[in-house]
């Protein structure tokens, strides 16, 4: 366990965008070190989104930097309540979810967790251990805890009572038991994004009334995707999740903004401040973005395949999109999320005179006329799926780049 306090401190919080108790935090490492104790780091997950992206990513890689100083991961899957659903954000309720959805996504999420966190430091939890235990008596005591104009200051339920959205009583609910999650396991760190603030302080509140010692909290900004201005998320498109082929995965990484390289750094790898910094200065003193990028394609790649993955996402990109074989300011084909296998895109390529007719493109296919990032295809690649930033070579001198 590193025993430096103000380095365990920078390496916590490298990214963040806020900690609230950073003197009792202090105390927390000190008696850790003394006491040879790790400390207790909680992140509670509601089962109703199973595929993790980079994005989902942020927390998780947070926590192992802090496992890789010594302490230990509690992963609270909300079985409980995901029952209820998490309003945050929502205009209104979430629809409850059944035994067998969280049973089902719960394990999705415990399956790529894993892929993140030290098996050996990580123990995850489901919080109907203590929930499914309470007696109504019990409850009543936690609803006494907070009041009616405490819960109506959370955003989403301000905004449904102006607006007049009905919000369910046991919505209520949904913090509070969320904030138990924290006085059964008695956390000394709370992990969560910005759109989590009300439900990880509201868990540091109900500590501190029921006599235990506070967690600290630590919040994460939200990580942007591929078009650099929306939340990275599955249903935009924007996303690069931690399952996907290394060659895609690579790709993809190359494509984010310049202005997002140093972000990136800092939320999706484990790179030390110091490097962090390193590469910043770089970046300021006019080094070629695109350089900067590929070796952050080859950091991230890395966490999530092995060395000859790696190696192999390179070649692939070497080749298929090297600056000397596609050339520049090709025109770009803005196909949509639910039509995006290439049999698709022939009306759109008819459209814009690209090809003469459907027939006469599949011709062009049996020839050897037709490339995708520079592999000549065949009719039966009429059903594969074109993703963000695919290269498109049509007879000998036409580029199209595919954006979705």
């Amino acid at each position: 366990m590193l025993t430096n306090i103000e380095e365990q401190i920078k390496i916590i919080t490298k990214g963040s965008d806020r900690l609230v108790g950073v003197d009792e935090l202090k105390i927390k490492l000190e008696r850790s070190i003394r006491e040879k104790k790790p400390l207790i780091i909680k992140l509670g997950l509601d089962p109703s989104a199973p595929d993790i992206h980079l994005g989902h990513a942020v927390v998780l890689r947070k926590i192992k930097q802090m496992q890789d100083l010594g302490h230990k991961a509690v992963i609270v899957i909300g079985d409980f309540t995901g029952k209820i659903g998490d309003p945050t954000g929502k205009s209104k309720g979430r629809v409850a979810l059944t035994d067998e959805q969280v049973k089902e996504n719960a394990k999705t999420y415990t399956d790529q967790i894993i892929k993140i966190l030290h098996p050996d430091q990580t123990e995850v939890r489901f919080n109907s251990e203590w929930l499914g235990e309470l007696k109504l008596d019990d409850v009543i005591k936690l609803a006494a805890t907070t009041t009616v104009a405490r819960m109506l200051e959370r955003d989403d339920f301000q905004n449904r009572y102006k607006s007049n959205v009905p919000i369910g009583v046991h919505e209520f609910f949904y913090p509070l038991m969320q904030a138990y999650d924290s006085v059964a396991l008695k956390a000394d760190i709370e992990l969560g994004g910005t759109d989590q603030t009300f439900n990880i302080l509201m868990g540091r509140n109900l500590q501190k009334t029921m006599g235990l010692e506070q967690q600290t909290a630590l919040f994460m900004p939200i990580l942007e995707g591929l078009d650099g201005k929306e939340k990275m998320s599955k249903s935009l498109g924007n996303y690069i999740g931690i399952n996907e082929p290394h060659q895609v995965m690579f790709k993809k990484i190359m494509e984010i903004p310049d202005e997002l390289i140093i972000k990136y750094y800092e939320l999706a790898t484990d790179e030390h401040p110091d490097k962090i910094k390193e590469i910043k200065n770089k970046l300021e003193n006019g080094e070629n973005p695109r350089d900067i990028k590929y070796e952050l394609a080859k950091v991230i790649t890395s966490l999530y395949h092995t060395p000859l993955d790696v190696e192999e996402a390179m070649n692939y990109y070497d080749t298929a999109f090297g600056r000397k074989s596609i050339p520049d300011n090709i025109p770009e084909l803005i196909i949509d999320l639910d039509q995006d296998k290439l049999a698709d895109i022939i009306p759109l390529l008819i459209r814009d005179k690209y090809i003469p007719s459907g027939s006469e493109f599949r011709r062009l296919i049996t020839q050897g006329g037709v490339q995708i990032n520079k592999e000549s295809i065949v009719l039966e690649d009429l059903d594969m799926v074109l993703v963000c930033g695919d290269i498109l070579k049509i007879g000998k001198k036409k580029f199209l780049k595919i954006i979705k």
